[in-house]
């Protein structure tokens, strides 16, 4: 098995590894196949570890990525002494601690700092977005945030992305510049949401001003990427970063 990987076009400090994984290259049979690392989507639990085992071998971790159990919500875990699992993004700025989130639409945001000793991972969907983890994220770094930068993962995008119009509304009064992020939907009452332009806006507002993104569709990438709003019976990517020695 060799799994496919889609890695961070950013330029981060040597030190620094990231990736994104694919549904690509694992033992998961339909409709998980082939490379689910969620053990909480009904997928067989030991296909599972046999994919987290090949993940660690082929990215060669240093360790075993903390895995969580995630929320939608905004709380953040110090990776190197997590008190919880349950938690939606990770934090550490100790080395050979791997970060990682799980998604199947919504946005992976992986952070580092310029001089290599702090990352984060962040799961984002418009609930995590509208809660502002990134903003709690941010808040675990003790470097300023002009001397961070950040990746957008592959993430369900605008046109495929429809919401209510009281998710619109509760953007647009947690930020009014939140409304250029919204395009009106063929269905009366709905949106379609921008997830990135939301990110970025937020990373860039609270000082991190390198930002890159790999705008990859999980929704329509189908044979690549695994997309909850178009299967919901389906596996999940992860997407992490570690400090390596």
């Amino acid at each position: 098995m060799h799994p496919e990987f889609i890695l961070p076009n950013w330029p981060a400090p040597k030190n620094i590894h990231a990736a994104s994984t694919t549904r690509l290259g694992g033992y998961s049979q339909p409709p998980f196949d082939q490379f689910n690392l969620a053990l909480h989507v009904n997928d067989y639990p030991e296909t599972v570890f046999k994919n987290r085992a090949l993940l660690k071998t082929a990215l060669q971790l240093p360790n075993e990525p903390i895995w969580l159990e995630q929320q939608h919500s905004k709380l953040v875990v110090d990776a190197h002494q997590p008190d919880t699992r349950y938690a939606d993004a990770a934090y550490t700025d100790q080395p050979n601690v791997v970060c990682v989130i799980m998604t199947a639409d919504c946005m992976p945001i992986l952070i580092c700092n310029e001089a290599g000793s702090e990352i984060a991972a962040v799961h984002a969907g418009w609930r995590g977005l509208h809660q502002e983890i990134i903003r709690a994220a941010l808040q675990k770094f003790k470097t300023p945030a002009h001397q961070l930068m950040a990746w957008l993962g592959p993430a369900i995008t605008q046109q495929n992305f429809e919401v209510s119009e009281s998710v619109r509304e509760n953007f647009i009064t947690l930020d009014s510049q939140n409304i250029t992020a919204f395009k009106t939907a063929a269905r009366p009452n709905h949106y379609l949401l921008d997830l990135y332009d939301i990110a970025k806006r937020q990373l860039m507002k609270l000082g991190v001003q390198k930002v890159y993104a790999n705008p990859l569709c999980t929704f329509t990438e189908k044979d690549r990427l695994y997309s909850y709003r178009r299967s919901p019976q389906t596996g999940r990517m992860a997407s992490l970063i570690w400090i390596q020695t």
